[in-house]
């Protein structure tokens, strides 16, 4: 199996397995699936938390009114009431007043923050250090996890317009927010290795040879946006343990400049004219003082 380091940017993303035969266009698909799928769980995850926190979501035009001001326009929706976590709820305000305040209880709480922490393990950059590859289907248990995990707290399902709901259906809106400048587009996205485009309609041989026991780096982005960056010479790792090196032999040197001791080169034993002196005779002769 060939192995694939894909990243996007210099971010290191995930670690992929194939085989020399898989056509770039396949290829490219999986990864985006892969890509895009990762970024679902890290968005559903982030929602999760405020729905265990603060409860459902409020329509879009009630979201930021007061109390007050949700009266008075006789706004009041039928999931207000409708939508209650298993096991009653408790009153926690939202800030910011996107979501209705009823939040789970602990343990309901414990059952969504468990869920969360192992599906994001699970996709986690860290696996990349740990030299785990990723697929799709373990993409798709952490959905499955995190879906379920929301029907065992809220059975009675999560309003049509919860950001929640909508990434389980896919019609989440991400116009206008920083995750839609992550997501990837199959049909525009491109693949990179060594400075050079990787192009559709090719096999994967093509490119890395038909040695099975490969393992590249790669870069995923979307098209049109140049050439990345190359690859550095030697990794960060490698950049901190020379520079350690580097500063460990200066102090050495630093210590060897310190502690040179000279003195002996007064010593009798050392001076090169002694065996000299004493065949003349002139080893102990000592000049005597003024008369």
């Amino acid at each position: 199996m060939v192995k694939l380091h894909i990243k996007h940017g210099d971010e290191s993303q995930f670690l992929y397995d194939t085989t020399v035969n898989t056509t770039i266009d396949d290829l490219i698909r999986d990864l985006v699936i892969i890509y895009n799928g990762r970024l679902k769980i890290s968005r559903l995850s982030q929602e999760m938390k405020e729905l265990s926190e603060h409860g459902i979501s409020l329509p879009p035009n009630m979201q930021g009114l007061a109390d007050e001001q949700i009266q008075d326009l006789k706004l009041i929706d039928e999931w207000q009431t409708k939508c209650e976590p298993s096991g009653g709820a408790t009153f926690n305000k939202d800030a910011i007043g996107r979501r209705n305040g009823y939040a789970c209880n602990e343990k309901m709480k414990d059952v969504i923050s468990k869920t969360v922490s192992e599906a994001t393990k699970a996709v986690s950059k860290d696996l990349v250090q740990s030299n785990m590859c990723l697929t799709y289907q373990t993409v798709k248990d952490g959905l499955d996890q995190l879906r379920g995990a929301v029907m065992i707290v809220y059975p009675m399902g999560l309003p049509p317009h919860d950001p929640i709901r909508m990434e389980f259906e896919n019609q989440e809106d991400l116009a206008g927010s920083q995750a839609s400048l992550d997501v990837l587009e199959e049909a525009n996205a491109s693949l990179w290795f060594s400075g050079k485009e990787m192009q559709r309609g090719k096999k994967l041989s093509d490119i890395v040879g038909k040695n099975e026991k490969t393992k590249i780096i790669v870069k995923l982005q979307k098209k049109g946006q140049g050439a990345p960056g190359r690859e550095p010479v030697f990794s960060q790792d490698e950049q901190k343990e020379m520079m350690a090196y580097a500063y460990r032999k200066q102090e050495q040197m630093k210590k060897l400049e310190t502690e040179m001791d000279d003195t002996h080169l007064g010593s009798e034993w050392a001076d090169p004219n002694s065996l000299k002196r004493q065949f003349h005779g002139l080893r102990d002769v000592k000049w005597g003082g003024p008369r």
